[in-house]
């Protein structure tokens, strides 16, 4: 969420009515979410003015670990140099930190090539904020899911109920510190989360939603008091549900 909404925001500044503007001064700290959008803070340091230039060995763009050569336009000013500057450095100050954690397996191998095109300024900013759509779309509708044995099947769903809350087995990521809180896209993917866990022996899917409208599911090592609840379903392991009070 962090990463598109930043690459939201860089388009714009790549695209403004004023000109492509660059953020002299790029640093987190420089950075609030809002709402789920990312703003700037401060604006004393951005510039639409882009280095002039005679020629392409003008125009090179450095970094402290990296440089990278740019082209020396017609009009004598080198080209796209502030939306790349912007954009390194959104790869380097958010990029690396961010998405190689927390996303789904099958969705990792998308990220890494975002991370790799833009630590090398392969992508611009239009092909960037297309990766991250593609990304999206596959994570909110579940695409990203290959065929696989059926997890479901393997549990026993007691409709009606729901258990309560409490502190359990930690997991990463989880949106919860007291136990393992996770997004899905369906019962059945939090069924092969919770057969990937050696503590799981229930879990829940939750009413409540991500930014993307995922619901949360909440992974137990035991089966805890049972509270009705007309709007919720609990699935207990078959292997489980055998020692336990049902």
């Amino acid at each position: 969420q962090i990463c598109l909404s930043l690459v939201k925001l860089l388009f714009y500044l790549a695209h403004s009515p004023l000109g492509s503007i660059v953020l002299l001064d790029f640093q987190p700290r420089q950075f609030v979410m809002v709402d789920g959008n990312i703003k700037v803070t401060d604006m004393d340091d951005a510039s639409t003015e882009e280095l002039s230039c005679k020629e392409d060995n003008d125009c090179t763009l450095d970094f402290p670990t990296k440089s990278f050569p740019l082209k020396c336009s017609v009009v004598g000013k080198c080209e796209g140099i502030n939306e790349k500057k912007n954009l390194f450095n959104a790869y380097r100050y958010f990029f690396t930190y961010l998405l190689p954690h927390s996303a789904p397996p099958a969705l990792r191998p998308f990220l890494s090539d975002i991370l790799n095109a833009t630590g090398d300024l392969r992508y611009g900013i239009n092909e960037t904020l297309k990766a991250f759509g593609k990304v999206l779309h596959l994570y909110k509708s579940g695409l990203y899911l290959q065929k696989r044995p059926l997890h479901l099947k393997d549990y026993i769903s007691l409709k009606g109920f729901r258990t309560v809350e409490g502190e359990d087995y930690k997991c990463w990521p989880s949106y919860s510190h007291l136990g393992c809180l996770v997004s899905v896209h369906s019962a059945e993917e939090a069924a092969a989360i919770c057969n990937s866990q050696s503590q799981c022996q229930s879990f829940i899917v939750t009413q409540r939603r991500t930014w993307t409208g995922r619901p949360l599911a909440s992974f137990q090592s035991s089966l805890t008091d049972l509270i009705p609840d007309a709007n919720a379903v609990v699935y207990v392991k078959r292997s489980a549900s055998s020692g336990e009070r049902l």
